[in-house]
């Protein structure tokens, strides 16, 4: 009855806290380390944005910017991802990841730069337009 499931032994206590091949899940300081960076990143652009310190292109690619950075902390500490877990494909699904994140980015960005160029322009007065 050495191998109980109520053993509170530090081995027992470690393989806890492994995953299926012994890969660390993460500690409370890799966590706060992720939180702290998340908090920073997203105060930030918010920062930029309500203050309007720059013009809203520089202000949209920066916020672009600190999401992508973002996507990687979050894959980084929160999913421990590395180019050494599960021989690389973890590698492969961030690089995977980032394609798809700029070409939605960049698609999302064309499609709105271009429906707002061909709009018809709209006149402020609203209320003659059926006379």
């Amino acid at each position: 009855m050495s191998a109980d499931k109520n053993d509170h032994s530090p081995e027992s206590h470690d393989a806890d806290h492994l995953g299926h091949e012994g890969h660390n899940h993460g500690s409370f300081k890799s966590y706060m380390i992720g939180f702290v960076l998340s908090v920073i990143l997203t105060a930030i652009p918010f920062a930029l944005v309500m203050t309007g310190v720059l013009p809203t292109q520089a202000t949209a690619l920066i916020v672009m910017g600190f999401a992508v950075v973002q996507i990687v902390v979050h894959m980084i500490y929160f999913l421990h991802m590395n180019s050494k877990s599960e021989g690389g494909w973890i590698m492969l699904a961030l690089i995977f990841t980032i394609i798809v994140v700029v070409i939605a980015l960049s698609g999302s960005l064309w499609v709105m730069y271009h429906l707002n160029t061909n709009m018809m322009p709209m006149t402020h007065d609203m209320t003659n337009m059926g006379s």
